[in-house]
């Protein structure tokens, strides 16, 4: 019953959307939300057959087509506050490692977890070299863990200020070690006029190679060829 519940609070939330989008003008963007439409027609028929799991697969397509309008600013969409937080965690994630997991972990304790994945101008920015790993296969990487709801790129050039007001998170979660990005992140949502509690892990876990330059160290070492 809770399932079948949660399949219908989808369709609702795409039916709502849908209706915000009534006389908007989306050129051939017009496309997509038809497309959603019959996403959201395959979801009715599969719920009303007891198949929860597809409905709320179809749901998901059609939600993620009108909220990639939105995202992009060619179509105004207000989606219905989910009943959990939305908690937001941003990084690099470049090699993920047992510290990213600590910190998803803690975040899908306090509700529903969207990250937002550093971009590669952003990484050789703030770190003075290329990324590891190319960024749109680290939101690869994100959006299929366990612990999370929703990934995105983050803007380029990175712009804190921007994304809260896109992503209207209740909680930001940061790592113990993001101390500076915590003043950045309050002084955004004050400038945004946002409610936003930002709250940080107080200690890493314990443990070698929580860490992407402790990872590649080891690698280079590994793969060294000896004296």
């Amino acid at each position: 019953m809770e399932a079948a519940a949660r399949a219908r609070r989808y369709i609702m939330n795409v039916e709502s959307a849908l209706r915000q989008l009534e006389g908007q003008d989306l050129g051939s963007a017009s496309a997509l939300v038809e497309q959603a439409k019959r996403y959201l027609s395959d979801a009715e028929y599969y719920l009303e057959k007891g198949d929860v799991v597809t409905s709320v697969a179809c749901s998901s397509y059609a939600e993620g087509l009108l909220d990639a309008l939105r995202l992009l600013g060619i179509a105004k969409v207000e989606w219905p506050r989910s009943e959990r937080p939305r908690v937001l965690v941003g990084g690099a994630f470049e090699i993920i490692h047992p510290g990213h997991l600590h910190l998803l972990r803690k975040a899908r304790e306090l509700g529903r977890v969207v990250v937002v994945v550093a971009r590669d101008s952003t990484i050789r920015k703030l770190k003075g070299r290329p990324p590891v790993v190319p960024e749109q296969q680290r939101l690869e990487v994100v959006r299929s863990l366990r612990y999370v709801d929703e990934a995105y790129l983050g803007n380029d050039p990175l712009d804190i200020e921007s994304t809260l007001k896109t992503l209207k998170p209740d909680i930001v979660l940061l790592g113990p070690d993001q101390d500076r990005i915590k003043a950045l992140v309050e002084e955004a949502a004050a400038r945004a006029g946002l409610n936003v509690k930002v709250l940080k892990l107080e200690n890493r876990i314990q443990g070698a190679y929580l860490s992407t330059s402790e990872i590649m160290r080891r690698a280079v070492s590994l793969l060294s060829p000896a004296p």
